[in-house]
């Protein structure tokens, strides 16, 4: 089954065979994580809220995390910029006010749930089909 790992990760747009090698040095299968926010955590890319006695300042992205993973999936990230799906999300990011790589962690955050789902389930990546009947 393990065989199958490097041909999952490489499937998903922007993950070639370094960034595949990166991830699975650094995750392996990815059953140490429960869940995909499990994931975010450790590779530094989920929100973390600042705090100090009575004062919240927010959520703001983490300086802790596994710097060669966060890289991993923040360089994949920009690879997929190519890819339609992505670039979408990454546009609407933009459209909302982020500055460039504050929307490239929201999408390598975004893909890290999906990355998750496909180690996972030990599946290729596959792209959602487009209904046509939403989009009229």
């Amino acid at each position: 089954m393990r065989t199958l790992l490097p041909r999952v990760l490489t499937s998903m747009p922007g993950i070639g065979v370094r960034t595949a090698a990166r991830i699975m040095l650094e995750v392996g299968d990815g059953t140490a994580f429960a869940t995909p926010g499990h994931l975010a955590a450790y590779a530094g890319l989920a929100p973390v809220t600042r705090r100090s006695g009575s004062s919240i300042r927010g959520e703001h992205p983490p300086k802790g995390g596994n710097k060669h993973l966060k890289r991993a999936f923040f360089l994949a990230a920009f690879a997929s910029l190519a890819h339609p799906p992505s670039r979408a999300y990454y546009d609407r990011k933009r459209a909302q006010g982020k500055k460039h790589n504050a929307a490239l962690i929201c999408l390598a955050r975004r893909r890290v749930d999906v990355l998750f789902a496909m180690l996972r389930d030990q599946t290729p990546y596959q792209t959602r089909p487009v209904n046509h009947a939403l989009t009229a």
